[in-house]
């Protein structure tokens, strides 16, 4: 997205295609959705997903973008959480319409026959960075073990710990943690389908936490770190267990009791999967269908 003709270009699509709506995703994220919208003369929508703390490239950037934020006539927030962050920057009118999930990839999946031997099965799906938690994760399934809980870990994803988290794990001695790398979608949705537990151990900055709707679509019970993007999608000891985030205690004290207790693990499976279809594509595209008419009519009146 640069380049000496990349301006003239995007125009030159925009010429061509006259678009009626142009959905931006972070629309202030460089380059080429500042570039669009800079040349967009249609009606603009913007999702945001983000979320976290102070930022420095909103506060500076703000100055210069103001301008940009005045061309968007819709503005999305994929939850509370991403509508508060990005609210402090530019101040706004926001929709909070969630993001979804592809409810039969995960109801219809297979499990894996080697992962249904009797041992629980907790499963990871993430990064494997640190905002992720994994080293929590580790430390608590660590502790789990010594109450010995059968259990194995099944971490799916890749990431610039890998190393880091394999030596951790090789030094202590925590036997059953499988690393499986980064799979296909359909492999995700089989390691789910094998899974009795859910680990979303993230220390901050989540505005949504897709791999939860992935869980609860799957009907696993959720442990999850008691954190403003998770706590609006995982009810409080409905489809899962909060915990403080940067705690292995907690995290594996609710591990415990998820192991102990077959009946649990099933009613929170069921509440998850019961609450899933609240984030089915289905519903979620209807509802940006609809403000996408809604922020058009509004626009094509005012220009009437």
């Amino acid at each position: 997205t640069l380049g000496w003709r990349f301006k003239q270009q995007a125009r030159e699509v925009l010429d061509a295609q006259r678009f009626d709506i142009l959905h931006f995703h972070e629309p202030f994220v460089p380059f080429l959705s500042p570039t669009v919208l800079d040349a967009s003369t249609t009606v603009n929508i913007a999702t945001f997903h983000a979320f976290g703390g102070f930022s420095p490239s909103y506060w500076i950037g703000r100055r210069f973008a103001g301008r940009l934020a005045a061309r968007l006539h819709g503005r999305i927030a994929v939850s509370g959480a991403a509508r508060h962050f990005i609210d402090r920057y530019f101040a706004g009118d926001y929709r909070i319409i969630p993001n979804g999930v592809d409810l039969d990839r995960f109801t219809d999946a297979e499990p894996y026959d080697a992962l249904r031997d009797g041992t629980l099965n907790i499963l990871f799906v993430g990064r494997l960075e640190e905002r992720k938690g994994l080293i929590h994760l580790l430390k608590a399934y660590h502790r789990l073990r010594k109450r010995r809980v059968d259990a194995r870990l099944l971490v799916v994803g890749s990431g610039p710990k890998l190393r880091e988290y394999r030596r951790f794990t090789g030094l202590r001695g925590i036997r059953d943690v499988e690393f499986l790398g980064r799979v296909d979608d359909d492999a995700k949705a089989r390691y789910f389908a094998s899974a009795d537990i859910f680990c979303a151990p993230a220390t901050g900055q989540e505005s949504f936490g897709i791999v939860l709707l992935e869980a609860m679509a799957a009907g696993i019970p959720i442990v999850a770190s008691d954190i403003h993007g998770y706590k609006r999608v995982v009810e409080r000891g409905v489809q899962g267990l909060l915990v403080e985030p940067k705690n292995p205690r907690a995290l594996a004290a609710a591990l415990y009791t998820l192991s102990r207790d077959a009946e649990l693990r099933h009613d929170m499976g069921e509440a998850g999967r019961q609450r899933a279809p609240e984030f089915s594509w289905d519903r979620v595209t209807e509802r940006i269908v609809d403000y996408y008419y809604e922020i058009r009519e509004r626009v094509l009146s005012a220009r009437r």
